[in-house]
């Protein structure tokens, strides 16, 4: 009998061990004079929140033009009047001018180089914002609503949501060593130690997910993160429990059926005494059990998948030493963007603003960059930032509405309703020219293929049809095309996937209509779905439901 292979661990594995607590050998070639850093390097560096990036424009054959992306760890997108100015201060001073609000409620700077690196992470420290946690295989950015006070229950999940995120914080003293002189200078709400009681000397096997929701208001996405929570009131509004979702995750490979997107199952309900516990016990066994040796298969989805979700229950429960009560019902999820004017709970407004792609940027059609930054310094408006890279200017009395309507109509950029809905529900991540999992275009393309497909919606009469539009210029899935109603996802050089039939809740994966579609001819491609939807759709269906019920066909027969 043949002796069986003996399984390694991948490479990422190996340089995260010998990291020594994220420190090597990072620590050792941030000084030096090099404009970029080492394979090995740039693995430890994205637990700190960078990424090292390259100009894929500027390419000259083995010549590249280093730069960094940084990402802000921001529980719920809410940051302080101070904060927003500060890294829009930054974006100008280090970065490319821009800042790009994320589809985890983040922000992320793009154009920094090596030299600047240190300088621009201690100032984004300065005003008390951390980038440790942003990026790297630990918990991300813990998402949950992003509105302010409605009616008394969004401010409590938020102060949750900052509470568990300083919680599942990383505990090295490595970032505060290597950016910050040693100097503490964000403070979160438990004392760094060096040992890792969460995470272990080798961290999680993939990146790791959170967001709470509350009941209807799904605007996190809940079913695509690896643990979602629901949180559940009491008669008095205060938070009594969660309902608990596992095992969601966007991510798949074109050429590997092994992988594909899956969303989260209901696990059960715990009091939120006890959700803590379940969070940690939970990330646990990912980091106990989750695969290591490929790291396609390496989120806790594919070991739930490979479990079933049983298994995974009956571990849970030997970790935590009890069981998780049922889930409880709730109603249907809906996708509520918060945009235009919003009334807050004390009697303030706050004003939502459709963000195109997420990018905040002065260009020669409007100045939004400068119009937002006018606006928050001038009325100390907070700023919120939202899964659908959106943003929400709260805090504003109502005598000073009309003041802010006019400084955006003074630089040209427009609100809610001087958008179309193809607009407003469209997302693309960054893709070319500075990602490098980048296959195709997406933020460069998506704004005129959107343009051109709401044309085609206001042909057939279905303006106010709210489809969600989702494109990514690869199939790892950052703008979450899976659950959308249209989902164009990179597939070649210039070509894409189309699926069909998710919903904008993000309740439903959809499914793969097409392949290899050239981006010239994505709408001609969607035209005859939206036509056979607007002929034989019943009463009020939606787009994906009415596909969902009759099944799509082959492309062929659609289109004859």
């Amino acid at each position: 009998m043949g002796s069986r292979r003996k399984r390694t661990k991948s490479k990422i594995e190996v340089i995260k061990e010998n990291s020594d607590n994220l420190r090597g050998p990072l620590a050792d070639e941030v000084g030096n004079d090099e404009s970029h850093f080492s394979k090995d390097a740039i693995q430890v560096l994205k637990f700190h929140g960078t990424y090292q990036q390259d100009d894929r424009d500027l390419r000259e054959g083995r010549n590249r033009h280093y730069m960094f992306m940084i990402r802000g760890r921001i529980p719920a997108g809410k940051m302080t009047t101070d904060q927003y100015l500060a890294i829009d201060d930054i974006a100008d001073e280090y970065a490319d001018g821009t800042l790009r609000v994320t589809t985890r409620q983040a922000f992320q700077l793009h154009g920094i180089i090596k030299d600047e690196l240190k300088t621009t992470l201690q100032e984004i420290n300065n005003s008390l914002i951390t980038t440790l946690g942003a990026c790297g295989d630990i918990v991300r950015n813990v998402m949950a609503t992003p509105a302010p006070d409605i009616d008394g229950r969004q401010s409590k999940v938020q102060d949750f949501a900052d509470d568990l995120s300083d919680i599942l914080l990383p505990a090295s003293k490595a970032y505060h060593e290597i950016w910050l002189n040693g100097d503490k200078v964000y403070s979160g709400k438990e004392e760094v130690k060096e040992k890792e009681p969460l995470y272990g000397h080798s961290y999680l096997p993939r990146k790791f997910k959170v967001g709470i929701a509350l009941p209807k208001d799904n605007s996190v996405d809940l079913y695509t993160q690896d643990i979602g929570l629901v949180a559940l009131f009491d008669d008095e509004n205060e938070i009594r429990g969660f309902n608990v979702v596992v095992g969601g995750g966007m991510g798949m490979n074109h050429r590997k059926e092994s992988t594909f997107p899956r969303l989260g199952d209901h696990l059960g309900y715990v009091s939120k005494d006890k959700v803590v516990d379940v969070v940690k016990s939970i990330i646990g066994i990912q980091r106990d059990h989750g695969e290591r040796v490929n790291r396609k298969q390496a989120r806790m989805k594919y070991l739930i998948h490979d479990w079933g979700l049983e298994k995974f229950e009956k571990e849970l429960i030997s970790r935590l030493g009890f069981e998780l009560e049922p889930y409880e019902e709730l109603p249907d999820f809906d996708l509520d963007l918060y945009l235009g004017w919003n009334q807050q709970s004390d009697g303030n407004w706050f004003l939502g603003l459709s963000i195109e792609n997420g990018r905040i940027q002065d260009n020669q059609e409007f100045q939004l960059k400068t119009a937002l930054r006018e606006v928050v310094s001038k009325f100390g408006t907070g700023v919120r930032l939202t899964a659908n890279h959106n943003v929400l200017l709260t805090n504003v009395a109502e005598e000073d509405k009309e003041k802010i309507e006019a400084i955006f109509d003074k630089y040209g950029v427009l609100l809610d309703d001087e958008l179309s809905n193809a607009i407003k529900y469209s997302m693309a991540c960054p893709a070319l020219p500075t990602c490098g999992l980048a296959i195709t275009e997406s933020e460069r393309a998506l704004p005129d293929i959107v343009r051109d497909l709401d044309g085609v919606l206001n042909e057939l009469g279905l303006e106010d049809e709210k489809l969600s539009i989702r494109m990514t210029g690869c199939p790892n899935g950052c703008t979450r095309p899976y659950v959308a109603d249209i989902g164009f996802v990179g597939r070649s050089l210039d070509k894409y996937t189309i699926f069909i039939g998710g919903d904008a809740a993000g309740t439903r994966l959809n499914s793969k209509y097409k392949d290899l579609v050239e981006r010239k001819d994505l709408v001609e491609e969607v035209r005859p779905l939206l036509e056979q939807y607007k002929s034989d759709r019943s009463n009020s269906e939606s787009f994906s439901d009415y596909w969902n019920r009759v099944g799509l066909e082959e492309p062929e027969a659609v289109s004859a």
